[in-house]
């Protein structure tokens, strides 16, 4: 079994301390795993908690427990029901863990060896909270770890940044990049290790120019054949004029039945991701999945809070892909392109591992579905938000079925691209009734969090 599958397997682990060695005095603490598996590089957080001669912790999400430090000889196991395991040796000099898991169990007949090094990371950053202004000179088109960071910054500090439409045009009309949905970052966070989640809160979404670009066709998806007759010879582009100041869209050459048609600017973000591990080949901006992306969910605005999985160190956040206004779908293969003054918060949850993007509004909490047929992505959806009520709400899965067959909202918020995407919705005010909702076994309650 690989070192990268350890949280979802059985691990045993035991570091040899060479007496040469400079011991720390305690392994307590968090520490970074690192290696290459393949030549694919890894990232595991690894939790320890030493008291006396017992060790406890976990590494990712697995919790262990009944671990026990004899000298400098250390020794933990942690289980899971997949029949795995896996055996470390390891030496720990001047504070750095080093060594190689040799593994085997299930769907792995023969043994694994794969090396690793665990550094300790320090703690989240508990200074006062920074401000920024960045403006961007570089953007991407990949959801990629490799890209170089263009700033730093740390749990609560506040980032004001511009972006770019989608076609790689600012607020001026000038095109600073490519198409493709160029995005602005990414953004490092100190302390956001893989498996936590990183928080964003939107503070402010501001329409920067005065005008958007949009089309007038329909995507396969919301087609019928006699739809797509009568349409076919739609695929035009299309100006729209946006008042800024009364916060209205209006189509720049209307026909003639939609000449005094004007419809309230409704300001999104349609891309908001976290890069994905090194081992997953990056996606481009136009995709997305776990890691968030190009989401086109037009519930997630200003005031609200989007969760993301981290799955590099830094977690590496990338925004962009701004809209003045899109229905449910983006039946248009786009929406009201524009550009966009953005100002976010972010913060971290350490050890919280979620497994596809959350919502939270002051009235809804809501889980996103992406995936390949509106079919899966509704299951996504529904999975996740029951593991979102077991986790947070303790109920059994007997409770979270009857919940959620009366307090569902579905909404399909994604048709145009490769991944459809669907979002389950629970109104706060159905939960007002259930237990006050607990941390999960992740967080970390010392660590300052944003406030609603």
């Amino acid at each position: 079994m690989r070192l990268p599958d350890l949280p979802r397997i059985a691990l045993a682990l035991a570091l040899t301390l060479p007496a040469a060695a400079q011991t720390p005095a305690t392994l307590t603490g968090n520490w970074l795993v690192t290696g290459e598996d393949q030549s694919d590089p890894f990232y595991l957080r690894m939790t320890l908690d030493q008291q006396g001669d017992k060790l406890s912790g976990t590494l990712t999400s697995d919790k262990f427990q009944g671990g026990t430090v004899t000298g400098n000889a250390i020794h933990f196991i942690v289980s899971n029901n997949r029949g795995g395991s896996e055996e470390i040796h390891a030496t720990v000099a001047n504070g750095v863990i080093t060594g190689t898991a040799i593994g085997t169990g299930h769907g792995e007949p023969t043994p694994h060896a794969v090396s690793f090094t665990a550094k300790p990371v320090p703690p989240l950053h508990n200074g006062k909270p920074a401000h920024y202004d960045f403006t961007p000179t570089v953007f991407y088109r990949e959801f990629s770890p490799a890209n170089k960071p263009v700033l730093t910054i740390h749990p609560l500090d506040t980032v004001h940044t511009t972006t770019v439409d989608a076609g790689g045009t600012d607020e001026h009309g000038v095109d600073r990049t490519r198409g493709g949905n160029p995005e602005t970052g990414p953004f490092y966070i100190e302390g956001a290790l893989p498996g936590d989640t990183l928080v964003i809160h939107i503070n402010h979404l501001r329409l920067n120019r005065n005008w958007a670009i949009s089309d007038d066709y329909l995507v396969d998806r919301a087609l019928t054949r006699d739809l797509t007759l009568s349409s076919k010879d739609n695929g035009k582009s299309v100006r729209w004029n946006l008042d800024l100041a009364k916060g209205l869209a209006a189509p720049q050459d209307p026909g003639p039945h939609m000449k005094s048609f004007t419809i309230p600017v409704h300001p999104m973000l349609g891309c908001v991701a976290t890069a994905v591990g090194r081992d997953t080949a990056p996606p481009r901006t136009q995709d997305s999945g776990s890691y968030g992306g190009n989401m086109d969910f037009n519930g997630l605005n200003e005031g609200d809070t989007l969760y993301l999985p981290v799955s590099n160190p830094g977690a590496l956040l990338y925004l962009g892909d701004a809209h003045a206004l899109q229905g449910d779908g983006e039946l248009n293969g786009n929406a009201l392109e524009t550009s966009m003054d953005v100002e976010f918060t972010v913060d971290v949850l350490p050890g919280k591992r979620i497994n596809t993007p959350r919502v939270e509004t002051g009235a809804d909490i809501i889980s996103l579905g992406l995936d390949g047929s509106i079919d899966s992505a509704f299951a996504d959806a529904t999975g996740d938000m029951a593991q979102w009520l077991a986790d947070d709400y303790k109920l059994t899965p007997s409770e979270v079925a009857e919940f959620l067959g009366v307090a569902s909202e579905y909404h399909v918020s994604e048709v145009a691209d490769r991944n459809a995407g669907v979002v389950l919705k629970i109104a706060k005010s159905k939960l007002s009734t259930l237990p006050a909702p607990q941390p999960s076994s992740g967080d970390d309650p010392t660590v300052p969090h944003i406030s609603k």
